[in-house]
């Protein structure tokens, strides 16, 4: 499978759970935070920074999820990502 265009194929890494003063914290009861990490998969020939297997820090609010072989992943837009490690 591969991205077109100005899209990124994204595979989301999930966070680890926190313990703050003996609370479990975990990734759904991170409302506050929108920006979530994840591995490109594919990017589109429009996409001119990243690369594919690059992490990157991307806007959860704007995604569209597709399965592919029993496997979830994301489609963004390259203005969505905010971060790359």
């Amino acid at each position: 499978m591969k991205a077109i265009g100005s899209y990124i194929l994204v595979e989301r890494i999930d966070a680890k759970n926190k313990e703050v003063n003996g609370l479990l914290y975990t990734e759904k009861l991170d409302v506050d935070n929108r920006y979530v990490k994840g591995r490109i998969m594919s990017c589109g020939c429009n996409v001119a920074i990243l690369k594919a297997e690059d992490i990157i820090y991307y806007d959860r609010n704007r995604t569209d999820t597709i399965t592919h072989e029993n496997n979830t992943y994301y489609v963004i837009k390259d203005v969505d990502v905010v971060l790359c490690e």
